[in-house]
Parts: C-alpha cells; structure tokens; sequence
C-alpha cells in the first residue's frame, strides 16, 4: 500500500497512513473530536495544544481555509488525523487548502487511518501519547520515544499573550480584562459587539496590575493542559473574588473553580464535540454545547465551597457551570463563543453584562 507515516500508541497499537502537512515526528497526547464541520477552528484553538486530534467525521478538508475564521493565530494544534483529506476545496471563501495550512505551520497531519478503530481504542482506554512518526520507525524504537518522553506542562504559558492588548468597542459601555490563558478570539468579539472594551493580559498578571485598570469585569478564558499547572492564574482569581464580577470559560472554569477551593481531576477521553448536551439547573432548559476539555471540576469538591451547580452534563453527569452569586462569579465549562446550535449559549455573555451593569449602576 506504500503507506508513508503512522502513529504508534502508548499502548503499543500502531496504525499506518499516509502524510500531509508537514513531516515533522511529533509526540503528543491523542485525543478525538466528533464535530462535522469547524475544523479551521479546532486546528486553529490553542487548547489543542500537544494534542493530535482525531476528526471522527471521515472527510475533512472539503471547505479549505480562509482568513477570517481562525480562532488565533497562534496555531499550536499537535497533529491532526483524519479518514480522508480533501485537498481540493469547493468554496468560495477558500484560500489555501488544509494541506498548506499545516505545512505552513510546522503541523503534521495523517489520513487513510481507521479513525473509527482508533477512536474506539481511545474511548476504551482513555487519552494516551502517540507519536507520529514515518512508516519506517519500528515499534520498539516508537516505543522508547513514547517512554522516555513526557508532554510539556507549558502550554498555557505557550500560548498565552505576552503583552497587554486593547481592543476598543465603538460604543464602549463596559470595559472587561480577559485573563489570557490561550484565548479563542471569538469570545473577545463576543464582547466587543456587546459593547465592550477588551483589554487582553497575559496569564501571570498580578491581581494588583488588573484591579488598577478599573474593569468593570474579568474574564477567565479557556486554554489548555491541567489547570493546576498554572498556580499563578489560580491565585490572581483568588485575589480578585468579590472584588469584580468574574466569568470564566472551559479553562477559566476550572481556575475559577480551584481559586474557590474545588478540586478537579482527568477525563477518560474528554469532551471533544459540537454536540453535547448540558442542562442548566437554573431555567431546565436543554442546551447543546460546543466543548473541548481533559479536565473536569470533582462535584463532591463543590461542597467545601460557596459555589453553586448551575449546570450538569447529560452525557456523564459532569459537572458544566458554577457560580456564586454573592460575589458576581460565575463560569461555564462549555464554550458560549461557538454557539452550535442558534446562539444557545450567547445568553451567557448577556448574563455577565447584566451583572456588570448591576454592579456599576448600585
């Protein structure tokens, strides 16, 4: 079959393919994701950072890539495996083709794999490194490799900004910080048509450098990797509860979280979809959500705080928002910026306007 590459499991699985994108080997932490379309904006998410992601829907690359829909131009995406890659996109708004998206970038890619074996074995077994590497590398040196190295804990700090950034609203009402901690631009528009100035800081900044800016809020964004990697951003949260109202975002979540005294752990596999169902415990409304996360916050932790459950995953009974409403903090484990269904989850951003507007206004 002349296959090119292959990935060899943690488990020592191996699967071969054929190349696209860049060449590189690369050692990752593989992972699945199960959304038929979006995938500029998963290759394009920082919080697939030292991941390879395998795309369940069997073709992908059918609409190319344009400018205008990336989520950051910090494209740290491990690899990508698919089924079957499209280099020859019918659309009007394409520029370039995924192939080159990836070679550009550094980024390796795998097609003519069996993603449903593989998605299969890793649903099974759980998230585990992979390396892609050529057709050639025998397993026991793959092995080694996979052993012998451990996936970097800096991912946040990769991908986070490293100087302050102002992104000014046209009619500003609100003023918000977003704690950088590999951001999705979406939530920065999300905001800004709302009327807010955005006023972006890197991941390690002092509450003292915020609260000296005078926001009206702070938002915690989503990112990658273990949240308890980044104690920093932990204790600026901590420093700034009942001080401003606070929203935070899948990572920002769990940060928001920890700084309350929660505890989290790792999933199996993860959320990784377009698709998951969540219920807010407030209204009893059913909401499909776009979702990308390891991590989960332990609901038997919640208790030791004064955090509320606000919404639980129908899935697995995850726990998917929190808040307490004492100190203006709230935060969602899903991701309201990707809006899969009709603005399902938008309603979120026009809650935090609404206590920003309530606590400026007492």
């Amino acid at each position: 079959m002349n296959y090119d590459r292959k990935l060899i499991l943690e488990n020592g699985q191996e699967y071969y393919g054929y190349s696209f994108g860049s060449r590189n080997e690369r050692l990752c932490e593989i992972v699945f994701n199960t959304s038929m379309v979006g995938y500029q904006e998963i290759i394009s998410d920082p919080s697939y950072t030292y991941q390879a992601v395998v795309m369940t829907y069997p073709l992908i690359g059918n609409y190319g890539i344009n400018s205008d829909d990336f989520e950051s131009d910090r494209i740290s995406i491990g690899a990508l495996i698919v089924r079957e890659i499209n280099n020859k996109p019918s659309n009007f708004r394409s520029e370039k083709n995924i192939s080159e998206l990836l070679s550009d970038k550094g980024i390796p890619g795998i097609y003519g794999i069996d993603t449903r074996k593989l998605t299969r074995t890793i649903r099974n077994e759980g998230s585990q490194k992979v390396l892609i590497t050529d057709a050639s590398t025998t397993l026991k040196k793959g092995l080694k490799i996979i052993n012998g190295n451990s996936i970097s804990t800096d991912a946040v700090k990769k991908n986070s900004i490293q100087a302050i950034k102002c992104l000014n609203a046209d009619n500003e009402e609100f003023k918000v910080a977003i704690i950088d901690c590999g951001m999705k631009m979406n939530i920065a528009r999300s905001l800004i048509k709302r009327n807010c100035s955005v006023i972006v800081v890197p991941w390690n900044t002092s509450p003292d450098v915020i609260t000296s800016m005078h926001p009206d809020g702070v938002l915690i964004s989503n990112g990658p990797g273990d949240p308890t990697d980044v104690p920093e951003t932990i204790e600026t949260i901590r420093q700034l509860i009942g001080k401003t109202p606070l929203f935070g975002i899948c990572l920002g979540h769990q940060l928001l979280s920890l700084a309350y005294g929660a505890k989290t752990y790792k999933l199996k596999f993860g959320h990784r979809g377009g698709n998951h169902p969540v219920k807010n415990l407030l209204t009893g409304h059913i909401e499909i959500t776009s979702q990308n996360h390891s991590y989960a916050v332990d609901k038997e932790s919640i208790a030791n705080t004064p955090l509320q459950i606000t919404h639980i995953n129908l899935l697995d009974e995850t726990i998917e928002g929190v808040r307490c409403e004492q100190d203006n903090a709230f935060s969602v484990q899903y991701h309201p910026e990707s809006s899969p269904g009709p603005q399902d989850s938008g309603y979120l951003f026009d809650e935090f306007i609404e206590v920003m507007r309530n606590r400026k206004n007492a």
